[in-house]
């Protein structure tokens, strides 16, 4: 499972995080200590809003230290416990991301998002059937209003456990659900690729690209799916994108050093 797989279980959990912050109210503040009469509960969320924020910039030692505070104000909020293992799991502390994670799972069970952020946790970390299992369930939970998303992730999961067939069949369940969708298609054309057919590869790139913003994936796998069908000239008109409008990418470099046919 390449490094990119898997992008939506964080990101649900980041949006969540800042959600509940938002929906309490909350001010966050960089004061280690409660005021007096101040509500522990809050404060947990006001420093999971931080911890998100420092992990969107990399900042993973602040990460770290907003994460504890909220842990030791809430430890048996679901969304704490499930931020914390996202912020060990960067940190790359794995028997505290899994105590993390799976505390959140037990607290959580009812909450979709913590669940699609355990199950990404899960297919990570190669327990595919599991994850795949709790993919399911917050596929068929009622109270979740995005399942494409955990259908997606269901999909990059199978992929993961070598079962492509399977894989495909959520990526098509997710577009039918949120037509257009980019992930989707950008994990069907990638899927494509692999399986030796550039030329349906190709085909969903340019569907892709007529409704969405290019994103250095999409257009590499339009330069290598063109370039193995001949086709130079469309192959050129990626990559010339491509360099020009990411060229810092991983994308960008892998052109750049000749990787792909």
């Amino acid at each position: 499972m390449s490094a990119r797989r898997l992008p939506l279980a964080a990101a649900a959990l980041a949006a969540t995080a800042l959600a509940a912050a938002l929906a309490l109210g909350g001010c966050a503040s960089n004061d280690s200590q409660l005021a007096p009469g101040a509500n522990p509960k809050q404060a947990a969320i006001d420093n999971v809003q931080l911890s998100v924020a420092y992990l969107k910039l990399g900042k993973l030692a602040d990460a770290r230290l907003f994460i504890e505070r909220a842990l030791q104000e809430d430890p048996r909020n679901a969304t704490v416990q499930a931020t914390a293992g996202v912020v060990y799991e960067r940190l790359g502390e794995a028997s505290k991301a899994r105590r993390a994670y799976r505390e959140a799972a037990s607290l959580g069970r009812q909450d979709p998002d913590v669940m699609n952020t355990y199950g990404g946790y899960l297919c990570r970390t190669h327990h595919y059937a599991e994850g795949e299992k709790v993919f399911r369930e917050v596929i068929a939970n009622p109270l979740y209003q995005t399942p494409e998303v955990a259908m997606v992730n269901a999909g990059v999961c199978l992929e993961g456990a070598g079962n492509d067939a399977a894989a495909q069949n959520y990526f098509e369940r997710a577009l039918v659900v949120r037509p257009n969708m980019p992930e989707a298609l950008l994990e069907s054309a990638d899927l494509a690729m692999r399986r030796g057919d550039p030329a349906q590869a190709a085909k969903i790139v340019r569907q892709d690209l007529a409704v969405n913003p290019p994103s250095p994936p999409v257009l590499w796998i339009g330069v290598r799916a063109e370039r193995a069908l001949g086709h130079a000239s469309a192959a050129d008109g990626y990559a010339g994108e491509l360099a020009r409008k990411f060229p810092t990418s991983t994308e960008a470099r892998m052109l750049h050093a000749g990787v792909g046919p």
